[in-house]
């Protein structure tokens, strides 16, 4: 009450507004608050977020959208940074007239943390389609000499940056073209629109998948600005490009094509004309969105763990990761831009996943600082964030990690002999990988075989089909989630740690005693090398070549059991020496001495997913005999197909659930 205290006169005036903007709740109130402004302001507030409310509630129906143009844009908030300032005024006056509010602070902080939209949405498309979307754009037009698709990448980025330069429209109104190039262009316009309708919190990043050359990302900029989310005139962006870069010829050439971008004065302007945090244009007087600031002339950039291992196996892809990382960060400290990693990770070793602390930590120094960005598959959500306890915890760990690296950071990584070894030993990890997945003849029978593969396939529990091409059975387009999710069925587990132990056994012949001290001595101190054999420490533990072995033997084909027996044998091989290699190196008796915890439940796990696996191979078999008879015409079985399949989706499910990190 102002009989008892001060306030601002910023809010005396802020009230005198809102009196003019809303006299109906100032004409119901005035007498009953005429010495309390801090109610008669708390009443103007939540009539806003009612309206707000309702707004955005009516947004959802076609005819009450034509009535928001009537709306009273002062009388709704149209984002949450409105509602932050609107409460930080109450602050402001509150501590400055010796008082203090805990309730309204705490309020403030969860507005800062979550806004109006809980969590950002992004969006993501293959490389592709872009090309093939302006592809097809300047053919109807008869822009170029000749099909974009035949331009070489210096006459494409040459193309781009002039079709950048001007303000021409260059998508017609009515858009004559395909399907997939509509949906394409609609695509960033409904992003625009969201933006429009909710505040630029709601949504900026778009990401590349597949991002092979600096014309991918132009090409996306350039649709952009066709859907009004980039002003070529004053270089300012509502969206944040963020290419993925994913196999690992990718992850090599992504410091050379990010440097070419660099070396735009137009993608630079982008940059630097963007948002340099959440809904606050560089160089503009507005209130800081409802999220941690940013800082100016970002660029994210997304690695991704999944194609690269699937490409070349475990200790490879993570050591082009590694690489990529202090490359990419160097580029950008060149050019005086920051950076932020968006890690893809998935739930499963083979796909980048484990512990989230020891992951943080084994990044090169200097490629966090503060930031860091991570995916979280569908398949842990439950497991790490059901309960408020595990989530707190999980929150607690990754914020840990991140401030730790943050600060202290390690050395070891850029120990130039360290490297080289690793080099070497990534490159013959690779050698053996992709001698079996790639070289082998008959490696793809074998898979196609002895893993529920096929079956994967109908399983409704992904956003995209198993493979990027349909009708193609090889592994070039059979994507990186059900080639491992087959493999963690079958208890191979190969992705996460084949071609490791022949890497390391070549390491140790050179020189047996020193070498073994000397990766004791890595796994002690570096903190790469000791997440990437604690990894294998712990995928190690969940393979069990007994039950993948009877999934070779019971669906193989008699033709093709001898072959069959050949490879298995060979992964057999492969697997008890990486398991000899990684006790030597971790000093154990058995595999995960050292975290007893996680041991048992992984013993305890393993144990009761057993039966699931004689019940998977059973049903699979049945299945794949009934197709065969369904072929001939004549079938012999008192279940029907789908029966034999849901049966066969529900073992798959169960299998997942008990090994956690499956895919």
């Amino acid at each position: 009450s102002l009989h008892w205290c001060h306030v601002l006169p910023e809010l005396l005036d802020s009230l005198d507004r809102d009196k003019q903007q809303m006299p109906e709740i100032y004409s119901q109130l005035a007498i009953r608050y005429r010495q309390e402004p801090y109610r008669l302001k708390l009443a103007f507030i939540q009539k806003r977020l009612e309206n707000t409310r309702d707004r955005n509630n009516r947004l959802n129906d076609p005819e009450e959208r034509q009535l928001l143009t009537k709306l009273n844009e002062t009388n709704i908030y149209r984002s949450g940074s409105e509602f932050l300032a609107e409460l930080q005024l109450l602050q402001r006056s509150l501590l400055q007239t010796g008082l203090s509010c805990q309730e309204l602070d705490r309020l403030i902080a969860q507005v800062e943390i979550f806004g109006f939209v809980l969590t950002q949405l992004d969006f993501r498309q293959e490389s592709t389609r872009h090309a093939e979307c302006i592809e097809e754009i300047a053919a109807y037009l008869g822009v170029l000499p000749k099909p974009y698709g035949q331009l070489s990448e210096s006459e494409k980025i040459a193309w781009l940056v002039a079709e950048l330069k001007t303000r021409r429209p260059l998508i017609p109104r009515e858009m004559p073209f395909s399907e997939r190039t509509c949906e394409t262009i609609e695509t960033l316009r409904v992003l625009r629109s969201l933006q429009g309708e909710f505040g630029l919190e709601i949504c900026q990043t778009y990401i590349i998948s597949m991002t092979n050359e600096a014309s991918d990302v132009l090409e996306v900029l350039l649709l952009a600005q066709e859907a009004g989310l980039y002003d070529p005139a004053t270089s300012r962006s509502s969206l944040r490009i963020v290419p993925l870069f994913e196999t690992v010829d990718d992850l090599k050439h992504a410091p050379g094509i990010m440097q070419t971008l660099f070396e735009l004065p137009l993608y630079r302007a982008a940059l630097a004309g963007g948002y340099d945090h959440l809904g606050a244009l560089n160089g503009e007087e507005v209130t800081p969105e409802p999220a941690i600031l940013e800082p100016g002339n970002l660029q994210e950039i997304m690695v991704g763990y999944s194609d690269s291992n699937k490409d070349s196996g475990f200790l490879s892809s993570n050591w082009e990761i590694h690489k990529a990382q202090k490359a990419l960060q160097k580029t950008a400290k060149q050019y005086g831009l920051n950076l932020r990693l968006f890690h893809g990770r998935g739930g499963s070793v083979g796909r980048g996943g484990g512990p989230a602390y020891a992951a943080i930590l084994a990044q090169p120094r200097g490629t966090i600082n503060g930031r860091i960005k991570i995916t979280e598959q569908g398949e842990v959500l439950a497991s790490k964030y059901s309960l408020p306890e595990l989530a707190l915890y999980n929150l607690e760990t990754a914020v840990t990690a991140v401030i730790q690296a943050s600060l202290l950071g390690s050395g070891f990584d850029d120990l130039e002999p360290w490297n080289r070894i690793m080099e070497e030993l990534a490159t013959r990890s690779r050698q053996t990988y992709r001698s079996l997945i790639y070289e082998e003849p008959d490696f793809l029978d074998f898979f196609l075989s002895v893993t529920p593969i096929p079956e994967i396939s109908l399983l409704q529990i992904s956003s995209r089909p198993a493979r990027r091409k349909s009708g193609q059975q090889d592994l070039s387009t059979l994507r990186a989630i059900p080639w491992v999710f087959s493999w963690t069925q079958t208890r191979f587990l190969l992705p996460a740690w084949y071609g490791l132990g022949t890497a390391l056994q070549m390491f140790l012949d050179d020189s047996p005693n020193r070498n073994l001290e000397l990766l004791r001595h890595f796994y002690h101190k570096w903190p790469f090398f000791q997440m990437v054999i604690s990894k294998a420490d712990m995928t190690l533990s969940k393979v069990d070549l007994q039950m993948a072995y009877h999934y070779v033997s019971e669906l193989s084909k008699q033709e093709d059991r001898e072959r069959f027996q050949r490879l298995f044998e060979r992964i057999k091989e492969e697997y008890n020496r990486t398991s000899e290699i990684v006790l030597q190196i971790t000093g154990e008796k058995n595999l995960l001495d050292n975290d007893p915890n996680l041991q048992r439940s992984v013993q305890l796990r393993n144990g009761s997913i057993v039966p699931l696996g004689f019940l998977q191979v059973s049903l699979l078999k049945r299945l794949r005999q009934y197709n065969s008879q369904a072929q001939s015409g004549v079938i012999h079985f008192r279940y029907s197909k789908e029966e034999l399949l849901r049966g066969a989706l529900m073992t798959i499910n169960g299998i997942a659930a008990g090994m956690r990190n499956t895919g």
